[in-house]
């Protein structure tokens, strides 16, 4: 019996063995048929997203290792590919009271000891002020755009609650040079300037890698900067303003306002203005006094109305005298700065500035040509720039009264930006073809479109007068030797509620070279100058802002390829007989 048994259970064995392997293979097919319509629908969601690639397009989020090593901004270079602004690497301060894990004191030592020991790191931080700080028991960022041998001074200070969080920073090495140009970056977001302007294409994976050029060159920006710099400083100036503007293109290759701030540290006192600069309704140092702020720009604008009135025939004999006597008109009495003799022709009523010839000729022009003229130029709108600071035109309205006309011919009111007078400016020498300015850098050899102002002949005819007065008239401080210059001068005024404020002037010379083949305007303006040693104690443009361009353009000319030439010159041999010399 027990042997039966036995063998009774050795039979057995195999049974259950050959059982359980047949009941695990029946659970794994049970599974696998579960299994199957999730892989299935898996597969279609994969087959679903390639299908929606073809279709739409893949993300834009970076897909290579290159693009994930590109940084956050790109680099924004002048039109020589020099850098004007780009990213760095920087850490953070950051005070983390919450550092000690034990939850005792956030800070090693005392709050007094540790801003001393930051303040030998950094002398210019307000000991008490980071002190004051440091109790509150507050996290926040106590200082930003450290260097790397700063976080480490940092670092040896020892305190576990004294973080230094690294992060890509934006830095323009050029300090505060063309801030108004570039503006600057604030949370990751352009502000002002082509920051903003640009900052898609800055953030954009797709062209963030290869560095952006603009339209300036950073040597002429430098020269431009320095030299109102000066002038502005030599005569007390309030503030200055300029442009480089190339004639044929509508190049920006400068653009200056001063005072100016610095990009690399940015302050709210710079972009809003003092409560005394908002009493006295002035610009703060953010203001771009070139392409916002607008200026009645005075006898600048005669040069404009003696053109219009050639291109229409009005003016036909530049040796024609007319009445230099005072004008009474509306009830008011327009009059030159001094006496200038009973009569003047053209070229003496430009190289003398004369108020009351250029009124005559606007009147016999007609305010209705005048006003066309003068919007054909770009003067009744806002200036064409990609900048956002683009400010609008004081324009005198549709219907021009003959009072009107005639203070209009002579820069008075109307009031527009300096990069206004610098685009009409290229129109009239450069052949007679109005083109807006712009910030991007244009290809040699590409034709940028304009619209006809001037005729041909009528932009020669300017060019020769323009070079007289800088020859024989206001504009002799900025005749460089060498360089041809033509330009004019404008003082004007102030206006205000009550009139005009005789003791407060704007400044202008506005200018091309050379005059024989122009190639560049350039416009200095000086807002508010004092009589001082330095300008004779005169404060009118002929002693402040000619001078400016005068020494701009001999360090500037060889920059852009215009060199000084003794031997050349244009031809005003026909118009100098028409000068009388007893004008004073």
């Amino acid at each position: 019996m027990a042997s039966i048994a036995i063998d009774s259970m050795v039979a057995a064995g195999p049974m259950r063995v050959a059982n359980k392997r047949l009941e695990s293979l029946l659970t794994a097919r049970m599974r696998a048929l579960l299994l199957m319509p999730a892989f299935g629908l898996v597969a279609l969601l994969a087959l679903a997203r390639i299908a929606s690639f073809g279709l739409l397009g893949a993300p834009d989020t970076p897909m290579s290792m290159e693009q994930r090593l590109l940084p956050p901004r790109g680099e924004i270079t002048d039109r020589n590919g020099l850098p004007l602004a780009r990213n760095y690497d920087a850490f953070a301060l950051w005070y983390n009271p919450k550092a000690m894990k034990d939850g005792g004191s956030p800070l090693v030592r005392s709050p007094e000891e540790v801003a001393a020991a930051l303040g030998e790191v950094f002398p210019d931080i307000d000991r008490k002020d980071v002190a004051a700080r440091l109790a509150s028991g507050k996290a926040q960022y106590l200082r930003r755009r450290l260097l790397p041998e700063e976080a480490n001074r940092v670092f040896d200070i020892g305190e576990p609650a004294l973080e230094l969080p690294a992060e890509k920073d934006r830095f323009y090495p050029q300090g505060s040079m063309a801030a108004h140009v570039l503006g600057y970056v604030k949370d990751g977001k352009g502000r002002l300037g082509m920051e903003s302007v640009l900052d898609k294409e800055l953030t954009d994976a797709a062209s963030r890698g290869e560095p952006t050029a603009i339209a300036l060159d950073l040597r002429v920006q430098g020269a431009l900067e320095d030299e109102l710099r000066k002038g502005m400083l030599s005569v007390n100036a309030r503030g200055a303003a300029g442009v480089v503007l190339d004639v044929d293109t509508g190049e920006v290759v400068a653009l200056a306002s001063l005072p100016a701030f610095d990009p690399n540290d940015v302050k709210a006192s710079d972009l809003v203005g003092t409560a005394e600069q908002k009493r006295r309704d002035e610009p703060s140092n953010s203001y771009n006094s070139v392409t916002y702020q607008v200026y009645e720009l005075g006898s600048t604008f005669k040069p404009l109305t003696v053109a219009a009135a050639i291109d229409a025939g009005i003016v036909r004999d530049l040796g024609l005298r007319y009445d230099a006597k005072p004008v009474k008109v509306a009830g008011r009495t327009l009059s030159d700065s001094h006496s200038l003799g009973d009569t003047l022709n053209v070229p003496e009523a430009l190289i003398h500035s004369s108020n009351t010839v250029t009124a005559r000729i606007a009147d016999k022009l007609g305010g209705d040509a005048l006003r066309d003229t003068m919007r054909d130029l770009g003067l009744a709108e806002r200036p064409y720039i990609e900048l956002p600071a683009r400010g609008a035109p004081i324009w005198p309205g549709e219907k021009w009264s003959r009072i009107t006309t005639m203070t209009v011919a002579y820069g008075h009111g109307i009031s527009v930006t300096p990069l206004h007078l610098a685009s009409a400016y290229a129109a009239m020498v450069n052949g007679g073809i109005w083109r807006p300015a712009t910030l991007t850098k244009v290809e040699p050899g590409t034709e940028v479109q304009g619209r006809r102002v001037f005729k041909e002949d009528t932009s020669a005819r300017m060019r020769q007068l323009l070079r007289m007065i800088t020859v024989y008239g206001t504009g002799k401080s900025a005749n460089a030797p060498g360089y041809r210059v033509g330009g004019k001068t404008g003082s004007a005024e102030k206006p205000s509620k009550g009139g005009y404020r005789e003791k407060l002037l704007v400044s202008t010379f506005a200018a091309a070279f050379p005059m024989d083949d122009p190639r560049y305007v350039v416009v200095a303006m000086l807002d508010e100058p004092k009589g001082t040693t330095a300008s004779s104690f005169q404060r009118t443009a002929a002693w402040n802002a000619a001078p400016i361009v005068g020494k701009l353009i001999p360090r500037i000319g060889p920059l852009l390829d215009v060199r000084p030439d003794l031997s050349r010159d244009i031809d005003i041999s026909d118009l100098r007989p028409l000068i009388r010399s007893d004008i004073e």
